[in-house]
């Protein structure tokens, strides 16, 4: 009996019983809806957990969130617009994660606050989405002076977090001075993130066959500064060459409004070569376009051009999200499946149904 006792007390108190139960606990926790006046609070005062909370908040397509990711938002931007924003990209493979690692480890090694924020992929099939930046940058997840979010992609444009400007305006009121956005890869994404960021960088490596004929133009015509990753040992040659055929091609674009001339270097994200130099590069074109005011034309009118988006994302949710719409959509559909009427006539009507419904 005595035996029982102490075996199902021994059963109750065991490491996996207890790691059960403090799960738990953190889930329950989590699903707790936070007050927003405290969130703020916390957020302005560099609380990384309630900034985290703040970022899920305003991803959230919960309407009933709305209201309060508005609120949060609106109390974040009087103490925001005060950090370095930087995009970086490259084709899969690149080592924009491993890059992304080694500059950050740069910046905060001289007490500068980084925001990293990586934009996953997700399937198209199951819309999942791995998350697994923190992963790829250990090191600089579990940096005091760091703070690493991935973010799902989900449908937006390219592949671009449809929340990810907001975020970067809770991460500049947390106190964080550089703020870097990862893209998936080259596509439609970049268009984007170069709509957000002051200084875009592009990542290369050299025998991938695409130096110059397999990335897209408008890509390089984007880019203040083209960065040739991953030389080192037996690469550094091919680097240089690379490099100079860089340099060779940016001859032949047209010059930036910026007044900045682009820069090709080289880097390695494992030896640390040319990762100071990169810095400096940012710091020169900072410098560069403040002083001939381009700098704040241009968040002036990035500030207009996501004021657009928004207002295109908030109608496209209004309309799909309005049961009215869901329901004659379901029948419209079919109609357009049956070749009873053309996909144009179908959304003619439909538009023209929504409208009557806000009037």
């Amino acid at each position: 009996m005595e035996k029982d006792k102490l075996n199902r007390n021994e059963n109750e108190n065991s490491p996996k019983k207890f790691n059960a139960a403090v799960l738990k606990k953190i889930q329950q926790t989590r699903r707790i809806q936070p007050n927003t006046e405290e969130l703020i609070s916390r957020v302005l005062a560099g609380d990384t957990v309630a900034l985290s909370r703040a970022i899920t908040l305003i991803e959230s397509s919960n309407p009933a969130h709305f209201s309060n990711a508005n609120t949060l938002i609106n109390a974040c931007l009087p103490h925001a617009n005060n950090s370095i924003r930087i995009g970086i990209t490259g084709v899969p493979g690149v080592g924009k994660s491993t890059f992304i690692e080694a500059f950050g480890k740069q910046l905060t090694q001289q007490g500068k606050k980084v925001a990293v924020l990586t934009i996953d992929p997700s399937s198209s099939i199951s819309h999942g989405s791995i998350l697994g930046d923190k992963t790829r940058m250990e090191s600089l997840a579990k940096d005091p002076n760091a703070y690493v979010r991935p973010s799902a992609s989900g449908e937006t444009l390219g592949g671009v977090a449809r929340k990810t400007r907001e975020t970067v305006t809770l991460c500049e009121a947390a106190g964080f001075d550089t703020i870097i956005i990862e893209t998936v890869g080259v596509g439609q994404s970049e268009t984007a993130v170069h709509s957000m960021v002051d200084f875009f960088l592009l990542l290369q490596i050299a025998g991938a066959g695409d130096e110059l004929q397999g990335i897209k133009r408008g890509i390089m015509e984007m880019a203040d500064a083209i960065v040739i990753n991953k030389a080192d040992g037996e690469a550094v040659a091919k680097a240089n060459l690379v490099k100079t055929e860089m340099r060779r091609a940016l001859h032949y674009f047209p010059s930036k409004k910026s007044g900045w001339i682009p820069t090709v270097t080289t880097c390695s994200s494992i030896t640390k070569e040319g990762i100071l130099e990169i810095e400096q590069i940012i710091l020169k074109y900072i410098k560069t376009t403040k002083s001939n005011g381009y700098f704040e034309s241009k968040r002036t009118e990035q500030n207009e051009f996501w004021l657009l988006e928004t207002i295109n994302n908030q109608l496209k949710d209004d309309f799909f999200n309005h049961p009215k719409m869901q329901n004659l959509l379901k029948k419209t559909k079919k109609a357009v499946q049956n070749n009873e009427t053309s996909p144009f006539a179908a959304a003619k009507l439909l538009l023209e149904t929504y409208f009557k419904t806000r009037t």
